[in-house]
């Protein structure tokens, strides 16, 4: 890399309750460990999600990362009654992708241009998407050169399984996942490895975060330094 080479610019996508300066203050590891290579911008998903009442246990509850229940967002809904979500829950449609979608094409004309995107959780869950609409030229705003996806996962949904029927998705993308991970478990996002041609990946031991040890800083390097 030259030391006059350009910060790559990284669009994120943050987790459900999580919003845009939620997720940048829990990614500041990653920032400083990637604070010579990247630009990081953050974007928050358009629709409010109503507090927690009595969610049980394995639903995907970002509360601990999103501080608190002012201003909790999520990209769509899985229960479109209760207007909620959970990873594990199948169903015939959900609530609110369109929108989110649109979301990104906004940011995408209003911030970028973008050298690629990043997901965590939901986020990297719409991230799949989003490369799969970028694949199948769908949608001209969308010319991401590579995909980062943290605790990603297949959408249960079944009105999105188009995007997981289309041709494998060519867009170089980073699969990253915590063996302990009880939100999204790791077999959740090694199963959306199948949809990606040439996925690589980064295994840690932790959970349900984006990992930034010093450990990582070479995986996460090797693998952006071909953008550049």
């Amino acid at each position: 890399m030259s030391k006059t080479a350009v910060p790559l610019r990284i669009l994120c996508i943050h987790g459900y309750r999580q919003n845009g300066n939620s997720f940048r203050e829990k990614t500041g590891a990653l920032r400083k460990l990637l604070k010579k290579q990247v630009e990081l911008v953050y974007i928050s998903a358009p629709h409010q999600v109503p507090a927690i009442k009595n969610e049980t246990s394995n639903q995907e509850n970002e509360k601990t990362a999103s501080g608190g229940d002012e201003d909790q967002k999520g990209w769509w809904f899985s229960d479109v009654q209760a207007r909620s979500f959970n990873a594990q829950q199948e169903c015939e449609s959900s609530l609110g992708l369109e929108e989110s979608i649109e979301t990104v094409k906004t940011a995408v004309k209003d911030l970028g241009p973008f050298d690629g995107i990043l997901g965590f959780s939901q986020g990297a869950a719409l991230v799949a998407m989003l490369c799969a609409v970028q694949e199948q030229k769908l949608e001209a705003d969308f010319n991401f050169r590579f995909a980062v996806l943290v605790a990603g996962f297949r959408s249960a949904c079944s009105q999105h399984r188009r995007f997981y029927e289309g041709p494998a998705i060519t867009i170089p993308s980073l699969h990253v996942f915590g063996q302990d991970d009880r939100v999204i478990p790791e077999e959740m996002s090694r199963d959306l490895l199948p949809a990606f041609d040439g996925a690589q990946i980064l295994i840690h031991p932790g959970g349900h975060f984006v990992p930034a040890a010093s450990s990582h800083r070479q995986t996460y390097q090797d693998f952006l330094k071909k953008f550049q």
